[in-house]
């Protein structure tokens, strides 16, 4: 469908042949929350030949201030915010390959799908999974994408194996604000500024326009009309880098690294991983606890369930989130108290 991206191949820097380059890579995309969404559906549009996408939550309504994928009805039914924006993203174009995964972005998870992915763009709302991104990158030499937003703050980060300072090194010479959602809150267009830049970025590498990628770490401050722009030569990389040093062991891959709960940011939620893969059909809790005088609601992907002031949503995989609490411990306690 040549007239569809007409306008894209008259910019002279993609054309017709940066054009069939888009259209043959695969773009990993983790977290489609406020960032995730609004990326997937920029490049859906500019015709990149495959997205996968990974998120672990679900759609509430508190999203759809900023997460522009997303509908009232998609928060009324709680839907799993990757099968609501893989829905969306086919009803715009439905000529592009999306892959959807409910569920979390661990170490198997990523090296899955590694040796076949173009780019890395980051959507999360956490560093732990960040790390995460990081050493995949770098271990199968993936271009990645950093990009973080919160209140009208903004940074992002082109990151690309060989050529440029890790996020591990990165950090020790700038770091990151350590504010979050719930305590600052965010406003839409922090979201859309951060997300032009990955967006740009990820259409230079896909393209493979290498010449033209930004070289710095960019912030800004909407609100307060503040624009940063900081070189990362390579003094900034550390040659001890346990990611991109000369003695490399990625040593968020292994499974000391892995942990079993995560607080999810601005959520006062707690995300819990089973340890094994035992646990009783969704149908099955779903009688169990309607037995029980529990309020129950369930979809296809997710069960959701009540007990005074108490609320946990577990999913097909075995993964609940505990909401009510930030406490690992606390949350646990709930868990175990619904599943036994």
């Amino acid at each position: 469908m040549d007239d569809r991206y007409s306008r894209q191949m008259l910019f002279s820097p993609i054309g017709v042949e940066g054009q069939k380059r888009i259209g043959g890579k695969h773009v990993l995309i983790v977290g489609i929350g406020a960032l995730g969404s609004s990326i997937s559906e920029m490049l859906s549009r500019a015709g990149v030949g495959k997205l996968t996408l990974i998120d672990r939550d679900y759609v509430e309504t508190s999203n759809l201030q900023r997460q522009q994928l997303f509908s009232e009805k998609d928060a009324l039914d709680k839907l799993p915010k990757a099968v609501a924006a893989k829905s969306r993203l086919t009803e715009i174009n439905s000529d592009i390959e999306i892959e959807a995964i409910v569920g979390e972005a661990d170490v198997p998870t990523l090296e899955r799908l590694a040796p076949t992915v173009d780019l890395i763009i980051d959507g999360t709302d956490n560093f732990e999974i960040r790390f995460l991104l990081n050493d995949v990158a770098y271990k199968y030499n993936i271009p990645w994408i950093f990009g973080s937003c919160v209140g009208s703050y903004g940074s992002t980060f082109t990151i690309i194996p060989g050529m440029t300072p890790c996020l591990h090194c990165l950090l020790k010479k700038l770091p990151m604000k350590g504010q979050t959602c719930d305590t600052v809150g965010i406003i839409a267009p922090t979201v859309q500024m951060v997300t032009a830049y990955q967006a740009a970025e990820a259409l230079k590498i896909l393209s493979e326009n290498w010449d033209a990628l930004r070289r710095t770490y960019i912030t800004f401050d909407l609100w307060e009309n503040h624009h940063l722009s900081i070189k990362t030569s390579d003094a900034l990389k550390n040659t001890d880098c346990l990611t991109c040093g000369e003695e490399r062991t990625h040593p968020f891959l292994s499974h000391e690294s892995q942990t079993k709960t995560a607080v999810l940011c601005g959520r006062n939620t707690v995300q819990i991983r089973p340890a094994n893969g035992s646990l009783p059909s969704l149908d099955q809790l779903s009688s169990q606890w309607k037995q029980a005088g529990y309020q129950v609601n369930q979809n296809p992907y997710l069960i959701s369930v009540h007990k005074e002031d108490v609320k946990m949503v577990m999913f097909k995989d075995g993964r609940a989130l505990i909401h009510g609490t930030n406490d690992p411990i606390k949350a646990k306690r709930i868990y175990y108290s619904f599943v036994g």
